[in-house]
């Protein structure tokens, strides 16, 4: 089965909390501040700095409208993201709590992929166990043994983090906002989710002279965990997980940070390897 093209709806309803009176203006001048940040290259103020009374209903009030302005311009939707789902993780950040994020087609490649710097404001990269759908996932109820159900395959997978916040200074608000701090994922080779235990996945990550190890059950116990966590979410926004979809569950370690000129590599156990360069 190999990723393909979605397009979402849910028994053809918006989630209640993005009914079109509820997408104000304001919500929409932040997301197309985010966008312009990105397109720029330049970082910008922390929302919740700046706009102290955003909830993180409104941070996926932003996103979503992020979201939709890239579909507008072409962009297809390849799957979805969960982030900060591992203690290194949400103690570098200083969050509490996973957030979730989409995927895009242009931001989704293979191993090996060289990456032009000028594509990123300030990258780091993580260490994640990828999934690829084979059934739909809906519901408050999803629990891991559904996930795991559902899954196809596994892979090797790197994530290229990215934030259009200065200096990382991020709060839950902010990088839900920012679409989960994403940037480019990169999928090694799929393999059968059969006899794979993925919890027990060893991993390696290494930039320059930065070598970083975690294991499978770093997120949340399990990496299934953050996906049932994901699907039950997408619930509450009336959407839901699609066959075909690629599902980034968290990084495994600690983020590190990447400069042109360097080559991340990872080894997971019985996945294999998976790398990529900024050029």
């Amino acid at each position: 089965m190999t990723p393909r093209t979605i397009t979402r709806t849910f028994d053809g309803q918006r989630p209640a909390f993005l009914e079109a009176s509820e997408l104000t203006p304001h919500h929409e001048a932040l997301a197309r501040l985010l966008w312009h940040s990105e397109l720029r290259g330049e970082p910008i103020e922390p929302l919740s700095k700046t706009f102290p009374d955003l909830t993180i209903w409104d941070a996926y009030r932003i996103q979503a409208i992020g979201r939709d302005l890239r579909t507008a311009q072409g962009e297809e939707l390849r799957g979805w993201k969960v982030g900060l789902t591992s203690l290194a993780m949400q103690e570098m950040m200083n969050v509490d709590q996973p957030d979730s994020g989409y995927l895009l087609e242009s931001t989704v490649v293979h191993s090996g992929a060289q990456l032009r710097a000028s594509r990123f404001i300030q990258p780091r990269v993580e260490a994640e166990i990828a999934f690829l759908l084979k059934s739909p996932l809906e519901g408050p109820g999803v629990t891991r043994e559904e996930v795991l159900e559902a899954t196809h395959a596994f892979a090797p997978a790197l994530e290229v983090i990215d934030s259009r916040i200065s200096d990382w200074r991020i709060g839950i608000v902010d990088t839900v906002a920012d679409n989960a701090s994403s940037g480019v994922c990169v999928i090694g080779d799929w393999e059968p989710a059969e006899d794979i235990r993925s919890e027990t996945l060893g991993v390696s990550l290494a930039i320059g002279p930065e070598l970083v190890r975690g294991r499978g059950d770093a997120v949340l116990g399990h990496p299934a965990e953050p996906v049932a966590w994901l699907a039950r979410t997408l619930a509450e926004q009336g959407l839901r997980l699609e066959p075909g979809d690629i599902v980034m569950p968290g990084s495994v370690a600690r983020a590190v940070p990447i400069a042109p000129g360097q080559t991340a590599y990872a080894t997971f156990d019985r996945l294999g390897e998976v790398s990529v360069g900024l050029v």
